[in-house]
């Protein structure tokens, strides 16, 4: 692995002062890096998108503590356009950051720009979605994206009743972006728990589409996710009634949910289905707390910012970064040694304790 060396910088007695995180904005910490005697330098931090909540809060969890370690930090959001994230990763190479963090838009789009990174001599860092098709990156960050679709699938089978009733119930499924690496993951592990039920007809696809291709969803898009449910529900549903859908990401379940509303389901005489959900989104909370969208998966982003702040941080200051899988996560040129997190599954049953308890919201945000 390519390794920098931060010079250490005399400790001074100082104010530490941090500017403001914003989209397109570096964040200004000269003095509090030199008051801090240890660290310096700027770490660029590229994010997809604002327009999920999540990745919002990602990028300002590493912002405050990689500032908190005295770096300086340019965060960026790429508004789920390709070029835009390229040219921002590009602009923080051109200023000299000393490490890059990135979560892609495209996984398979940055193979130039990482190139011009690794001719710079800057370390990269991919963050929850794997960068893929480019030796030029060092470590990945991330949660157990197969046990994700894992604790999706089994909920959908345990609530149901799979094993213990007759059935047939019908499910229809959903995936996430065919851009993302993640999206493979979530589906092939959901897939892993219901492909013998298919198989045995305990559960039925009516629709007839099961392979991930014909289930993808770009950019996962909610709003293409609520147009493909209402095309399923007025071709495979005039009769009967879907029982469950497999959903990957809380965005697109909203979606899905305002499709099954407009064709009648949501009533005490035809109650909504199981739908899944993932990242644990305040409306998809409040969504769960009212008996709508059923079931969330919880990442916690504070503890996947603070993996990937200690694999940056390690690698700027000669240490070792902290990895728990070094088999899983082939790129397509090389095998990226992961630091994998614990997807925690999350219903009405246990939103307190997962979520309110351990002070990701408070009560008043999800009153």
């Amino acid at each position: 692995m390519r390794k920098n060396v931060v010079r250490m910088v005399g400790a001074l007695a100082a104010v530490t002062m941090f500017a403001s995180v914003g989209c397109g904005r570096s964040t200004t910490s000269d003095d509090s890096a030199a008051a801090g005697g240890e660290r310096a330098g700027t770490v660029g931090i590229a994010m997809p998108t604002k327009s999920s909540e999540r990745w919002v809060a990602d990028g300002n969890n590493m912002a405050e503590q990689f500032q908190s370690l005295g770096y300086d930090t340019d965060l960026q959001y790429g508004d789920d356009v390709v070029q835009n994230q390229v040219s921002q990763i590009e602009n923080m190479i051109t200023k000299g950051v000393k490490v890059l963090v990135v979560a892609p838009i495209d996984g398979s789009s940055l193979t130039d720009i990482l190139q011009r990174a690794a001719d710079a001599d800057i370390p990269v860092v991919s963050y929850d979605r794997l960068i893929r098709g480019s030796e030029n990156v060092d470590y990945y960050a991330t949660f157990d994206n197969f046990k994700v679709g894992v604790q999706q699938a089994t909920y959908i089978v345990d609530k149901l009743g799979v094993e213990q009733n007759a059935g047939p119930y019908n499910i229809e499924l959903f995936a996430g972006s065919p851009d993302d690496n993640n999206a493979t993951f979530f589906f092939d592990g959901a897939m892993s728990v219901l492909q013998p039920y298919i198989d045995s007809g305990k559960l039925i696809v009516r629709s007839g589409q099961t392979s991930f291709d014909q289930v993808a969803t770009l950019r996962w898009d909610g709003g293409l996710a609520q147009s493909r449910m209402d095309n399923l529900l007025s071709r495979a549903y005039t009769s009967g009634r879907v029982d469950a859908v497999l959903s990957p990401y809380d965005g697109m379940s909203l979606g899905i949910i305002s499709a099954l509303k407009s064709a009648g389901y949501g009533t005490p005489a035809n109650p909504l289905p199981i739908v899944t959900g993932q990242d644990s989104e305040l409306a998809s909370v409040k969504s769960i707390i009212a008996g709508e969208q059923t079931q969330t998966v919880f990442k916690d982003t504070r503890e996947l910012a603070k993996s990937a702040v200690q694999m940056a941080d390690s690698l700027l200051t000669g240490g070792e970064p902290e990895v728990n899988d070094t088999t899983t996560y082939d790129n397509g040129v090389k095998v990226v040694p992961a630091y994998l997190l614990e997807p925690v599954s999350v219903d009405k049953s246990n939103y307190q304790q997962v979520l309110i308890d351990s002070g990701y919201y408070t009560s008043a945000q999800l009153a």
